[in-house]
C-alpha cells in the first residue's frame, strides 16, 4: 500500500469533492483531507489517499490534472484488516447488510452498511437513525 498525499491551496472545495469522487471511482482505498497552514501562512488543504502501488499511475493522473497541485509525496505503508463478514438483518422496511470485524476469532466491530440504510431511508421516508436502530436491535 502507499499513502499519497498533496499540499492543496487556491482550490475550490466543489473540486475536492468531485477529486474525491474520481479516486474513488479509480479503485483508491481512502481519500480524506485536512485544513493546513502553508507558506506564508495560506491556508489550504492537505489530501491523502490510500492505495494499492499499482493504482499511482492513475491517480498520480488524476492529481495533476484535476487539482492545483505541483508535486505530490508517497510514502510505503503497512495496514492490518480486520477478519471481516457480511451477513443481512431484516428490518420493517426490508434487509441491511451488516459488516462484522474479527480479531482473533472474536467479533470486534460491528456497522450497517450505510448505503442499505440511506436507501431504506429514501424509500419509505424515514429517518436514517430510525432504519439504523432497528438494525442494531436485530443484530
Amino acid at each position: 500500500m502507499l499513502k499519497i498525499e498533496v499540499n492543496l491551496d487556491d482550490i475550490p472545495g466543489e473540486w475536492l469533492g468531485h477529486v474525491m469522487d474520481l479516486l474513488l471511482e479509480a479503485g483508491v482505498n481512502d481519500v480524506f483531507y485536512l485544513p493546513i497552514y502553508m507558506k506564508k501562512n495560506r491556508p489550504g488543504v492537505m489530501m491523502q489517499i490510500l492505495a494499492e502501488r499499482g493504482k499511482l499511475g492513475e491517480v498520480r493522473s488524476i492529481l495533476f490534472q484535476e487539482t492545483t497541485t505541483l508535486g505530490i509525496r508517497y510514502f510505503p505503508v503497512s495496514v492490518h484488516r480486520l477478519e471481516r463478514r457480511f451477513y443481512k438483518v431484516s428490518t420493517t422496511w426490508g434487509e441491511v447488510s451488516v459488516k462484522e470485524g474479527r480479531y482473533g476469532g472474536e467479533v470486534v466491530q460491528r456497522a450497517p452498511e450505510y448505503e442499505d440504510c440511506r436507501k431504506i431511508s429514501a424509500q419509505h421516508n424515514i429517518p436514517l437513525k430510525n432504519v439504523y436502530q432497528e438494525v442494531w436491535s436485530n443484530m
